[in-house]
């Protein structure tokens, strides 16, 4: 008996369910309808070849054979036009094959494009609730699985020609014969509903596993230093063994549907019915002649009316896998969890770069809130320091202003309008982000800073370089400014990623700045080599920058000191260590003297 699996994933999908699915997976089919027509149109002429062939062997044996009338020009002539038969019917087969395959393999590369753009449209709240492994399943397993998916329905197309243009044959040779041979089909209709029934549950569930394989494989991956330096081998080995055992069991148990409800109840009914149609010609030998050409022919359309079953049946577990994988599919391209919106009419221009929350409250999950009415003011070139302990609110102010999150009270103002008044390209232009953690694309060193704008000439990307002093490094590279750069740029010190982050935001000259911790993973000496350089930097531009140590940020013209989403403490660094609160005991214990 099959298994009754709990997980949201196992649960049958209704009928309702999958003729949505069928209808919304189809739809990505439409461009390429030349190619599946023109599939259709061979796979029908290779049923009429399937029928022609066997009755031109019984002519030639009831006419020929049997009354001894064989004569040699007879003999070549059947031959030549039964290999003629045979090389259309290949070619049949082999464009029946090709333009369904080439419709199929286009149909799935427009889904995981649709899934990949839908990716790049969610907003950061998705991805925070979402494991990269299961993402990452959904665009290549999944999609890959609507190949085999779309092919069903070919073997479908197949096998109801074969199996209509068979039951026709048969007719014309002996319509009682016939009518018992179709009587076997609705066994074939009863099983295929109970395994059409049991089979979604488990198929379901097989996919909720390998996806929880690949988040797990992709965590390890990922993580493998962590784990090595921690020693954690045994613990996620053992978690991976768990994972992969209940991986094993859906496979199990999928094994164990198709081999009993596939091929081997097929072969059972069609031997079943070889031994009807054989018993009733034999019945009929009693009374009557009964020409061996013709016994010879039904028994072939008995073999053609059954063995597209097997195929038929068999692609049943390709039917539902696929609807299991078009239901995840969907999931993704039906998310509303996007990127923040700015306003349908948005057409603003960011010119002098004064920022401005007014009484800004911020939910990541809309229960509990992490920024509790936050109010401040940068002015043009002005630069405000954001301070405090891990998790006071800092990065959170940053993310709902870069608009990486919506934020559901008060106001985001810059040069007095209302942030949702900008279209999202002018912010990403004039909004500079340097991340504490710089990412480095596969590439060289110039399309990691221009981020493969072809509009930022070689001259602006040296000077960039040149402006936070990375040129030092670049020119000691070989290839310098076409140095390769490998996957993460791990060929590359923390440091010198950084510096090269900070020359991919200055090259782009935007009105403001937005600093997330970075020169947290720059050495003491190069902090101070760039330290001129982001002063220059600063000039002219509204600065917004996190930092941890209080050094660096001892020139802002405002400090905001933040504790559990809230703004405790607001000055400069002169006044708020006059006034002896958090941040001087923050700034004493950073210099020792506490």
């Amino acid at each position: 008996m099959v298994q009754k699996y709990q997980s949201e994933w196992s649960k049958t999908i209704t009928t309702k369910e999958q003729l949505t699915i069928m209808r919304r997976l189809f739809r990505y089919t439409k461009h390429y309808k030349k190619q599946f027509i023109g599939a259709i149109i061979a796979a029908a002429f290779l049923a009429i070849i399937n029928i022609l062939l066997p009755r031109l062997l019984q002519v030639f044996m009831d006419r020929y054979l049997t009354n001894g009338n064989a004569t040699l020009n007879i003999l070549l002539a059947v031959a030549g036009l039964y290999i003629l038969g045979v090389v259309i019917k290949a070619i049949s087969q082999f464009f029946q094959a090709f333009l369904f395959s080439m419709g199929s393999e286009r149909a799935m590369e427009d889904v995981r494009r649709s899934l990949f753009q839908q990716l790049h449209r969610l907003g950061m709240r998705y991805f925070d609730q979402t494991p990269a492994g299961s993402i990452v399943s959904r665009v290549t397993n999944d999609t890959m699985t609507l190949i085999d998916y779309w092919n069903v329905f070919l073997s479908l197309l197949v096998g109801a020609f074969s199996i209509i243009s068979a039951f026709i044959a048969m007719w014309l040779l002996s319509p009682q014969i016939a009518l018992a041979t179709a009587a076997f089909l609705p066994i074939l209709l009863i099983i295929i509903w109970y395994y059409s029934r049991y089979s979604a549950r488990v198929y379901r569930h097989m996919r909720e596993k390998l996806s929880q394989l690949n988040t797990k494989l992709n965590e390890s991956i990922e993580g493998i230093t962590i784990i090595q330096q921690f020693r954690q081998e045994k613990r996620l080995t053992a978690e991976f063994e768990t994972v992969n055992a209940d991986y094993l069991k859906t496979r199990e148990a999928m094994i164990r549907i198709n081999s009993l409800l596939l091929a081997p109840v097929v072969n059972l009914l069609y031997t079943l019915a070889l031994v009807v149609v054989l018993s009733l010609f034999g019945l009929d030998a009693l009374h009557s002649f009964v020409a061996a050409g013709t016994v010879y022919a039904f028994t072939t359309y008995v073999s053609n009316f059954f063995n597209p079953m097997t195929n038929m049946m068999d692609s049943l577990s390709a039917l539902q896998d696929g609807m299991v994988a078009g239901s995840r599919i969907f999931r993704i391209l039906d998310q509303t969890e996007f990127v923040p919106q700015q306003n349908p009419d948005a057409n603003r221009e960011i010119t002098a770069g004064k920022v401005e929350f007014k009484h800004v409250s911020f939910s990541y999950d809309g229960e509990h809130e992490i920024l509790h009415d936050i109010s401040f003011v940068a002015q043009p070139g002005q630069t405000v320091a954001l301070v405090g302990h891990t998790g006071s609110g800092k990065s959170s102010i940053i993310n709902v202003m870069m608009r990486f999150y919506e934020f559901y009270e008060g106001q985001i103002l810059i040069d007095g309008h209302d942030i949702r008044d900008y279209p999202m390209a002018e912010l990403r232009q004039k909004m500079g982000l340097v991340l504490q953690d710089a990412f480095m694309f596969y590439g060289d060193i110039a399309s990691n800073i221009r981020l493969f704008d072809q509009s930022i000439t070689d001259a602006q990307i040296q000077d960039a370089a040149e402006f936070v002093q990375a040129d030092q490094f670049i020119e000691q590279l070989p290839g310098q400014y076409h140095a390769k750069v490998i996957e993460g740029g791990s060929q590359f010190s923390s440091g010198q990623r950084q510096l090269l982050s900070f020359a991919r935001t200055i090259v782009t000259n935007p009105k403001i700045l937005v600093l997330d911790e970075a020169t947290a993973n720059i050495d003491t000496e190069t902090e101070e080599a760039i330290q001129t350089g982001l002063k220059r930097l600063r000039q002219g531009r509204t600065s917004i920058a996190i930092a941890h140590r209080l050094s660096t940020i001892k020139d802002a013209d405002l400090i905001l000191v933040l504790d559990q989403g809230r703004i405790v403490e607001a000055g400069q660094h002169a006044t708020l260590i006059a006034d002896q609160g958090r941040y001087y005991e923050m700034y004493q214990l950073q210099n020792g003297d506490a």
